[in-house]
Order: structure tokens, then sequence, then C-alpha cells
């Protein structure tokens, strides 16, 4: 029989390496943190004990290169991000905005000295980071933010408010976007600096084995020395999304998989009328329309891994895949949970879980709806935002 969640043998064209990661990481999810996510999920905790484990297996900011870290290729990198999303969104977020939204601001627009400083401490899990771009009123028109930076002297007045900021109360660091004049520039803000504050989100219903919160400037001094100076303008902070897009295009299959071979198993095992569930045509519909978007999925992601491998990636392809596998991967958890029919709403059963996830995933780092619009101005030259 084929197996189920590679109907297309993409497993023969993974380079060794490629597989190492896949399966070092599967089995870090299923020993170390499926014990533990449930519990968390139901707590709203994210198990922080886990970070320096992923920095010591080199998960953390593992396809940037030099200061220790991996540089793994972006195939490889895509597979990291799909295995820890096969465990849980709020997993896969952890380290997607640790080494996309952070560390890659700073190894892509920092001094040598913030790169040398920051990115052994944040590869190691120690030292945690977030990103503050979103605002209460601003998420997807990001070029309307009210975050201003005034210098003052060796110094910077940074006054705001961020909004749903993955990892934000137990950050050391926060990548702060702050318009100077006119124009956006990005800061690295301590979480020790006086003026600056943390709430976390409550009463979430998704993304649950995840820290959201909530960012305060008022007054915050961040000396001149903080400022990220390769930072210029809105197009460096989509620079960052771009990275941490691709990652969720791959990590979308991770949750897509991970229901679908829940509910294969539950459907051959369940009996009904006498009969496995598997058994039904309608269930087998299902199975096989699952399967085909798994692999489409799959497909998709392989050849934007090569893409960006070859340095000819584009960020509309990345807004094409995060749109189309995120909303397969809820389709597919959707489904997954109708074929546990009852079974399918207790947290026995990870298809719940991920389906809530999932409804998060489609909104952050753009809407579906914002790169249906991104990909359709690519298409034909207009502009449906303004």
């Amino acid at each position: 029989m084929p197996n189920p969640t590679d109907y297309f043998d993409i497993e023969s064209d993974l380079s060794s390496d490629a597989r190492l990661v896949r399966d070092t990481t599967r089995s870090f999810v299923q020993k170390e943190f499926m014990p533990l996510v449930r519990e968390h999920y139901r707590a709203g905790s994210f198990p922080l004990s886990l970070a320096p484990r992923l920095g010591e297996l080199g998960m953390l900011g593992a396809n940037l290169s030099g200061y220790g870290l991996p540089g793994l290729d972006a195939v490889s990198y895509g597979l990291l991000m799909q295995e820890l999303e096969r465990g849980d969104s709020g997993l896969r977020s952890f380290a997607s905005v640790q080494g996309a939204l952070v560390m890659f601001p700073i190894f892509a627009f920092g001094t040598e000295a913030q790169r040398s400083y920051w990115l052994p401490r944040l590869a190691s899990g120690r030292t945690v980071g977030c990103f503050g771009l979103t605002e209460p009123d601003y998420g997807s028109d990001p070029s309307r933010m009210i975050t201003r930076a005034v210098k003052d002297g060796n110094s910077y007045l940074l006054n705001g408010v961020k909004m749903w900021i993955t990892n934000g109360t137990i950050a050391d660091v926060a990548v702060v976007w702050a318009k100077v004049d006119d124009t956006v520039r990005a800061f690295l803000v301590t979480s020790d600096t006086p003026g600056f504050s943390s709430r976390e989100v409550s009463g979430k219903l998704s993304l649950r084995a995840s820290v959201t919160a909530e960012l305060v400037l008022d007054d915050a001094r961040i000396p001149e020395e903080n400022l990220l100076p390769g930072a210029h303008g809105l197009r460096s902070a989509l620079e960052c999304l771009t990275q941490a897009r691709y990652g969720i295009a791959w990590g979308a299959l991770g949750a897509a998989m991970a229901c679908f071979e829940e509910a294969l198993s539950y459907s051959k095992e369940r009996k009904v009328f006498g009969r496995p569930v598997a058994s039904f045509q309608l269930t087998q519909a299902k199975l096989a329309d699952m399967a085909t978007g798994i692999t489409h999925g799959q497909l998709l992601a392989l050849q934007l891994g090569r893409l960006k491998d070859a340095g000819r990636l584009r960020p509309e392809q990345v807004s094409l895949a995060k749109r189309s596998n995120v909303r397969m991967a809820l389709e597919t958890a959707r489904s997954a949970r109708s074929i546990l029919a009852a079974n399918g709403i207790i947290d026995e059963y990870q298809c719940m879980r991920h389906m809530c996830n999932l409804e998060t995933v489609e909104t952050y780092e753009g809407t579906y709806e914002v790169h249906t619009l991104v990909v359709g101005r690519d298409l034909t030259g207009f502009d449906a935002f303004s």
C-alpha cells in the first residue's frame, strides 16, 4: 500500500540531510512535545521548558549561517517547520517567530556587534524574542502604524502599542517597528527597558499552546546602538514576514498530515452498522480529498523551497503558498473532525486542536483575503487594496 502522507513518493527526492532533519524533528515532537501539549493547550500556556531543547537540536534560526547556526537549505528548513506544526501550531509559531522574525532581522539588518551578541543567545533558546509590528487597529495595513520613535540625544523615545504578539510576555527582547519621521525603522527593545510592558491576551479559543500578548511602549528610552541600521522602510519588515510565511506554508502541511493520519486510522478501526467507517463511500471520498490536498501542498512547498534555494523566490509566490496550504490544512482538519464524529471534539484526539489553531494561522501574517489580493495584483497589475 502507498504511504498515505507521501502519495507521490516525495521521499525519494529528498536529500539524506533533509530526511535527517525531518526524522530528528519528528522524533523530538513525538517523544518530548506530544506528552505535554494537551495540558498546555488546556491551560493556555506554552511549554517554555522545551525552548533550550529546541536550541540544543539546532531548530532555532536553523536556515541562517554563521554564529554557530546550522545554515539548513530551504527544503530541510521547511520540513523542520512541517514536523513542528505536526505537533502543534504553537510550537511551530515559537520557532518561526524566534528564527524568521527575530533572528533574521538581526542577521539581515543588524550590526556585527548585534549579530555576535544576540544570535547565539537566541539560537540557544535560553533567550526568547518577539516581533512587534501589528497594532490594535492596523494588522493587515501596517503602513498606517501609530508607534513613533523620536530621537533624543543618544537614544530614541518609543511610544505606541503592539498587539497579537507571539512570545510577547516571555520574550527577553522585542524587535519593535516604529516610524522615525516618515520612515519605518526597527529597534531592539529589551524586556527590562523602563516604559516597556507586556500583557498576555486572555480568552483565546485558538493557538492556546502559545503565548500571545500586547506590548506597550510609554516613553521607552532605547539606546541608539539598539537601532537595526539596515532596516529602512516597511519593505524590511515585509522581508521578515516573507521568511515566516515560507515556514507557515510548510508548517500547515504538518497539521494537515496529523489530522489526516488520525482520521484514516480511526476510520479503519471504528465500526458503524457493522462495518468500518472507512468502508463507506462518503468516508473514502473525504479521505481521497484530504490525500489530494496534502499532495498538492507538498508539491507546492517543495517547489517553493527549490526556488528559495536558487535565489528566485518572489514574495507573491510565498503568498500563494501560504494562502493555499493553510486553507487546505483547515479544510482537512474540519473533514477529519467529521470522520471522528463526536469523538472529534475531545482533546484525546488531535484534529479539533489543529482545526482551532488553523483558524488563527489562516489569519496571522496576512489573512487569506489579503494574500488573495497580493496574488491578484501580481497577476493583473491592478492594486485592489486602494
